[in-house]
């Protein structure tokens, strides 16, 4: 099992990252929670990981808390919920924003993720609640935006399309965004046009 990974960032295409690990380079998905509080490329990262063993594929998820790690593992473990959706819904709410859904019972909030309808969100609630912690602190110091490029407005229509939304709502979210934002806030700011719709 490996439970974590400390190396170099060097690939950022959301929501997948590449770390180089003493020359070793790990593909990691990891939620836009996570994504958001990466260093530049180059830099020094930790993160904390779930390898999932299928047949055809080792993937490995990355996250930058135990504590966020732990509510992933816990998305899982309830019947319907894939990584992909389990990673879907960390893109949308952090850790704790999850929880406190789940103690109020928000069925409005949790069923605005992709992937997660009505009966879903119920399912979420009966299966989790009472499981999730809360009051983890995800915010990693060092977080720095990456610059922008030509091409971050197609990134950020991949990242939405990678967490399970169709090209319709992907380029809705993104219609509005400033001309200058980078990939991770521009992600961040899609996200929060599609949770209010």
């Amino acid at each position: 099992m490996i439970g974590r990974l400390s190396g170099n960032l060097i690939e950022k295409l959301p929501p997948q990252v590449v770390v180089d690990v003493n020359g070793v380079g790990y593909e990691v998905d990891v939620p836009m929670t996570t994504f958001y509080q990466l260093p530049a490329l180059g830099q020094k990262t930790t993160l904390f990981t779930h390898l999932v063993v299928r047949e055809d594929a080792h993937l490995l998820y990355g996250f930058a808390s135990k504590e966020e790690r732990e509510t992933f593992r816990q998305l899982i473990k309830v019947s319907g919920i894939g990584a992909k959706i389990a990673l879907a819904v960390l893109s949308g709410m952090t850790a704790d924003e999850l929880a406190v859904a789940i103690a109020s019972e928000d069925l409005k909030r949790l069923s605005s993720v992709p992937g997660i309808g009505k009966k879903t969100a119920e399912r979420l609630v009966l299966e989790l609640r009472g499981k999730l912690a809360t009051g983890s602190n995800l915010a990693v110091p060092g977080g720095l935006p990456f610059a922008a490029t030509p091409d971050d407005k197609s990134d950020i229509v991949n990242a939405l399309l990678a967490l399970g939304y169709n090209d319709k709502e992907a380029a809705a979210a993104t219609k509005g965004l400033p001309a200058e934002v980078t990939v991770s806030d521009g992600v961040r700011l899609a996200l929060k046009n599609l949770m209010k719709g």
